[in-house]
């Protein structure tokens, strides 16, 4: 890993624009003392202009009046005018492909690439080789990532039909949940027993995070088409496929499991319109025991751009029709869906670009979500308070992660600087996932992010990063 050298102007090259600076020893930075001068905060449903103290990996002060900062002789200044400070980033939905995938990605490449994306913390699903389904292998994940990941990082434990007694010993004050797939997706790992679903709705008493659409639906739809175009079924085809019915058949079961043993139940990458009948908005989230997840994916494309991206664009659930998008849009503002998530997934190109039914599905997402989410502040249809409180606040209070997913004294300082007056474009070369494309090649962004910071430390600033130190375990308060 490389550290940051001594600089005095630091050009950068991604966004082409000057940082101007003190010549500092950026590893004085590592757990030390730093001023973040004339943000605009933005936190807890509101916008101040202030200034931030960041003392060994927390906030230890927050000035909105600037008469009322006082600057440490030992501080390193970072100037934020004009800038938007936000906490970090924590997505709950990632597959970061390390054991048994990483020519794909790993647990190194795919935090990087997060941390360049205000991603500071993420949590990362069991389907790898071998998968995640005993204490075993989830204990050597978090070995793992302590040696590697620039980001804070926890992993879900895998449900199988016959691994309960696992799924009992998990320590939900340091794992993030157990991940169900009720609906075979990468690296098939269905549960589909009744008998072993109600065990598990019964007993587990973490969160239970959930893939839900139905198998039978999928086989049916699946032979009618391929009677139809034979081995050679158009990608268009996919979300009749994997259409609305077999997501709210399941999504319904998973709901119905949840209401009867009172489980702790999360809905991930919701698509269709149908399935936010299976959600309140009439109450706050710190109530609900029974939750919802849209990824960026579902948000933004739909069925009318698989003539233009192919594979590029294939995942389960399926992207479906411009009136689904639209329904998850409004539900995601009136708090049916309570997070935005990527499910970052990357495959290789040489792999996607295979026919329909050997192209894996899932893309690489996790660098470009926080810039996606923004141009929908551009656009007006969402304020930036509202994005922060999709991605960073509610995330946290879901998973009643600790310490984070706010700007609060006494929490780690995990926080992205955002430049929103700061166009650029997506190309190969300022592409960070290791598979090395991504489905918003050509995209322009107006909005960049600038400096990240993962527990007080500044990994990343203006296309550079400081590899001097590895993120942490988070840790769970469950609720």
């Amino acid at each position: 890993m490389q550290v940051w050298e001594d600089q005095g102007q630091v050009i950068m090259t991604i966004f082409g624009s000057l940082y101007h600076g003190l010549k500092t020893t950026y590893t004085k930075i590592f757990n030390n003392t730093q001023f973040i001068a004339n943000a605009v905060i933005v936190n807890e449903g509101r916008q101040q202009k202030g200034n931030i103290l960041i003392r060994e990996g927390r906030i230890v002060g927050i000035y909105t009046n600037t008469a009322s900062a006082e600057i440490p002789a030992d501080a390193v200044i970072i100037d934020a005018c004009g800038k938007y400070l936000l906490p970090g980033v924590i997505d709950d939905h990632v597959h970061f492909r390390e054991p048994g995938l990483t020519y794909k990605g790993d647990i190194y490449s795919e935090s990087r690439a997060a941390i360049a994306g205000g991603v500071t913390s993420y949590m990362d699903m069991p389907n790898t080789v071998p998968q995640t389904t005993t204490q075993e292998r989830l204990a050597e994940k978090f070995v793992l990532a302590a040696k590697k990941s620039l980001a804070n990082f926890s992993f879900y434990i895998g449900a199988t039909n016959d691994n309960i007694n696992e799924l009992l010993k998990t320590d939900f004050s340091k794992t993030c949940g157990v991940k169900l797939f009720m609906g075979s997706s990468t690296g098939n790992m269905l549960v589909d027993h009744r008998e072993t679903l109600e065990n598990i709705f019964s007993r587990v008493p973490g969160l239970i995070a959930v893939h839900c659409e139905d198998e039978e639906t999928i086989r049916i739809n699946t032979e009618m088409f391929r009677a139809k175009y034979g081995d050679n079924v158009p990608i268009a085809c996919h979300p009749d496929i994997r259409n609305d019915e077999a997501c709210y058949r399941s999504g319904a079961l998973a709901v119905e499991l949840a209401q009867k043993h009172n489980t702790r139940l999360h809905l991930l990458h919701l698509s269709t319109a149908k399935e936010m009948n299976l959600f309140r908005n009439d109450i706050p989230l710190s109530q609900k025991r029974i939750t919802a997840e849209v990824c960026i994916h579902h948000l933004w494309f739909c069925d009318a751009d698989y003539e233009r991206y192919g594979t590029r664009i294939k995942w389960n659930p399926a992207i479906k029709t411009a009136a689904d998008r639209e329904r998850l849009f409004d539900s995601l503002l009136d708090g049916t869906i309570d997070v935005v998530a990527t499910d970052h997934a990357p495959h290789t190109l040489t792999e996607k670009q295979n026919g329909y039914f050997k192209a894996p599905s899932g893309g690489p997402l996790i660098q470009h979500s926080l810039p996606t989410m923004l141009e929908f502040f551009h656009d007006h249809r969402m304020t930036i308070e509202q994005i922060v409180e999709k991605m960073c606040h509610h995330p946290a209070l879901l998973f009643g992660v600790k310490e984070r997913g706010f700007i609060r004294t006494g929490y780690w300082a995990d926080l992205v600087l955002v430049d929103t007056a700061c166009p650029w474009q997506v190309a190969p070369e300022n592409t960070l996932y290791k598979c090395g494309w991504s489905p918003f090649e050509g995209q322009k962004f107006r909005s960049a992010i600038t400096h990240t910071w993962v527990n007080g430390n500044l990994v990343y600033e203006c296309g550079r990063f400081n590899e001097n130190s590895c993120g942490m375990a988070l840790e769970f308060e469950q609720r």
